[in-house]
């Protein structure tokens, strides 16, 4: 059946590649990015271009998800035109690569503004809706580096992005009896087809920086990056988080997974979920809400 879908972050990545293949598979997709008449009016032009070319339902939509006001305009855009919203893809984010001293306060609040607070703002504008139909899916692009194993130089970007796992498990059990359902992607570490690599942050702080290229780890950087693009297979391919979400949003009502893990990596993010997980349900069992486990389905 034909779904109504906005996905953050679609400008590149992920995102880019899940919009484009949602709408092709039949799907409405509102491709949310900022900066549409601006740096992103090229993102924008190739969205246009390849809905003609496929004659797919999909256009780029103009959302900073940094900015409350961007949010509601967009999620009111699109009831407007549609009248509904079927599925919510939370994917927009950023990393940042460097020692985690060298980080300033202030770079790790922007990304967990980014990464984490960017879900909130969305949900507070478009759950109102969802609730009022009864009837919804939540998606949310975590990453394996949430629960697996953490190379260095990472650190913003795991705290921020388990922290988005974190809201992610709490909005599920919240929202099952409004008949909304919740699943949860975990990409592993896709060193190519992205540009979260390419385009990740930097500290601010180039003494500190300094003094570690100096230091006893000074070849740590370069060992990290050279170990997880080899740790990925040659046939590793970004574009199979696109189609996973797609399957998952095909899927009926009630029956989505919780939690589906695309990492040709194996970085062991799939075993720690899979306990923490149980360890959730089997909690949810013991307090007497086991029915929150899954999505309430209307009558």
């Amino acid at each position: 059946m034909k779904q109504v879908i906005i996905i953050t972050g679609a400008s590149s990545g992920f995102g880019a590649l899940a919009a484009r293949q949602l709408a092709l598979a039949g799907h409405s997709v509102y491709a949310g990015m900022r900066a549409t008449q601006g740096r992103n009016a090229p993102q924008v032009a190739a969205v246009e271009d390849f809905a003609r070319e496929h004659g797919a339902d999909i256009r780029a939509i103009e959302m900073d998800v940094q900015s409350d006001a961007s949010v509601a305009a967009a999620i009111d855009r699109l009831i407007a035109e549609r009248g509904r919203i079927d599925a919510v893809i939370h994917n927009a984010g950023h990393m940042s690569f460097g020692p985690a001293e060298a980080f300033t306060p202030e770079q790790f609040a922007e990304l967990y503004d980014v990464n984490v607070l960017s879900t909130q703002r969305v949900n507070r504008a478009a759950l109102p809706h969802l609730r009022a139909q009864g009837k919804g899916l939540l998606l949310w692009v975590s990453s394996s580096s949430a629960r697996g194993g953490t190379p260095p130089y990472l650190a913003p970007y795991f705290a921020a992005k388990a922290a988005m796992d974190s809201v992610a498990v709490s909005y599920a059990g919240e929202l099952a009896r409004w008949g909304i359902e919740t699943s949860i992607i975990v990409p592993g570490a896709f060193t190519s087809g992205t540009n979260h690599f390419a385009h990740s942050g930097k500290p601010a702080d180039a003494a500190r920086v300094a003094a570690y290229d100096q230091g006893p780890g000074a070849d740590i950087a370069a060992i990290a990056l050279k170990g997880l693009a080899d740790l990925e297979p040659a046939d590793a391919d970004a574009a199979e988080v696109a189609r996973a979400i797609v399957r998952i949003v095909g899927m009926p009502h009630g029956k989505r997974p919780f939690r589906v893990h695309i990492d040709p990596s194996e970085d062991g993010a799939e075993v720690v979920n899979a306990m923490a997980d149980r360890v959730r349900a089997e909690l949810l069992r013991r307090i007497g809400l086991e029915d929150l486990l899954r999505p309430r389905i209307a009558a």
